[in-house]
């Protein structure tokens, strides 16, 4: 029996494709205004597909380092497409808004990104740790440039998916 409480179910892999193609889009509209996406034909959306489809690194990446580039004046990123999960709270994820660069022209890592988008994630100066930050089932430092981040740790939809889990008691 399919687990349709835990999982989507797709009646076809065209919806699984359309889904994949709009996460794409979403990704670039935060970090080009979608111009990197709307120059590209359908031939290198289809490649981009059957690229991650057929686990062909050299085939996606040949399309996504397009999306993963940006001007060299502009330090970054329009916005960091990324997606935080809490086991510990209803709402599916978190996803706002935030730049790469701050407004002084620093650039700003995951822990400044889960100050002000996840508080309740890091540990006060004084406390213990009480949850493990991960991506790719890694746990970054919080000084790592979200910029850095996302153009070598984002998963092929082009977002940052950062889970937050509760620090293991044993």
């Amino acid at each position: 029996i399919f687990p349709e409480k835990d999982l989507l179910h797709c009646p076809s892999k065209d919806v699984i494709e359309a889904h994949f193609m709009s996460c794409m889009k979403e990704a670039d509209a935060l970090k080009h205004k979608s111009q990197v996406i709307n120059e590209m034909q359908k031939k290198d959306h289809k490649q981009l597909w059957m690229g991650l489809q057929n686990d062909r690194f050299d085939q996606f990446w040949a399309i996504n380092r397009k999306l993963m580039e940006y001007p060299a004046e502009e330090n970054g990123f329009r916005y960091i497409p990324f997606r935080i999960y809490q086991t510990t709270t209803e709402r599916p994820f978190i996803q706002k808004l935030f730049r790469p660069v701050a407004a002084d022209g620093q650039l700003h890592t995951l822990g400044d990104l889960l100050k002000e988008v996840c508080p309740s994630a890091i540990a006060p100066e004084d406390g213990e740790k009480k949850n493990q930050v991960m991506i790719h089932g890694i746990e970054p430092m919080l000084e790592t440039p979200l910029q850095w981040l996302s153009e070598h740790l984002s998963y092929p939809d082009n977002f940052l998916h950062i889970s937050i889990i509760p620090q293991p008691t044993d």
